[in-house]
């Protein structure tokens, strides 16, 4: 019953911050980087749906532009991660001994930090951009994946399917990419979209500190820093992105755990 509710909104949360990334690619209804100072923090009207900033550009323009931002960055982020998490599990699952010990123990290396802290440290490292944002966060959802997919992909080995495909003559590797990851691929989904949430959050973290996008890129983050300053005479600057960034990260965790409660009850 709860995945039959958390589901559906889930996914129409989810679905309504995707079309708006998407759409803000074709349109918005004003230039992001047109700047207004004439026009500087009116209040919401029939022109301005959610008023202007500081700088007098259109907030609407910049919540869209920024929800495209934040897609893309933790899009490719978490794509990354699954990329080279999900084979790195496999091989550890799949050969074991000293390779699975080191792999796992290097991931507890980086469970070590907390996973915000860890992103802000490599962005330091490597300096602002969308690039190394996205290098940052994709580092510290690596070693979810690699294991969760050794964990999964563990519990299968023993299995009567897997033992035919060995008697068949498959090599591990073989076994591992035709019959093990088809049969894991439902937690590795759940996870991913768990880690989407916590993507979106890692990339405005990074943006307000000025480690992530940067400027005219519109970020929600960087509105939050930028909002920062006026909170008490335009509380609005901050509200809107910060609820822009509830709103997509609360879709997801609904999504998520719709998603882990319909797998469960199919297993």
């Amino acid at each position: 019953m709860r995945d039959r509710i958390t589901l559906p909104a889930g996914f129409v949360i989810t679905g309504l911050f995707v079309a708006m990334a998407l759409l803000a690619l074709l349109w918005t209804p004003y230039d992001v980087g047109a700047v207004d100072i004439a026009g500087r923090l009116q209040s919401p009207s029939p022109a301005h749906w959610l008023g202007t900033d500081q700088l007098g550009r259109d907030m609407l323009a910049m919540i869209m532009a920024g929800a495209t931002t934040s897609l893309a960055v933790s899009l490719f982020a978490v794509g990354a991660a699954i990329l080279a998490g999900v084979p790195l599990g496999l091989l550890a699952a799949a050969r074991g001994g000293w390779l699975d010990e080191s792999l796992m123990r290097s991931g507890d290396v980086i469970f070590a930090f907390p996973s915000l802290m860890l992103a802000i440290l490599f962005a330091a490292v490597m300096g602002p951009g969308a690039s190394n944002a996205i290098i940052a966060i994709a580092i510290f959802n690596l070693p979810v994946f690699a294991r969760l997919t050794r964990g999964e992909a563990q519990s299968l080995w023993n299995r009567d399917f897997v033992a035919a495909a060995r008697v068949a003559g498959k090599g591990r590797m073989r076994i591992s990419l035709e019959h093990i990851l088809p049969n894991i691929a439902g937690p590795i989904i759940v996870q991913a979209t768990i880690q989407f949430s916590l993507a979106l959050i890692a990339e405005a973290g990074l943006s307000y500190v000025g480690l992530g996008v940067q400027p005219p890129v519109p970020s929600w983050g960087r509105m939050l820093a930028d909002a920062q300053t006026l909170i008490g005479s335009a509380p609005r600057l901050a509200i809107v992105p910060g609820l822009a960034i509830m709103v997509a990260v609360f879709g997801l965790t609904l999504a998520g755990d719709g998603l882990g409660a319909r797998f469960r009850t199919a297993s």
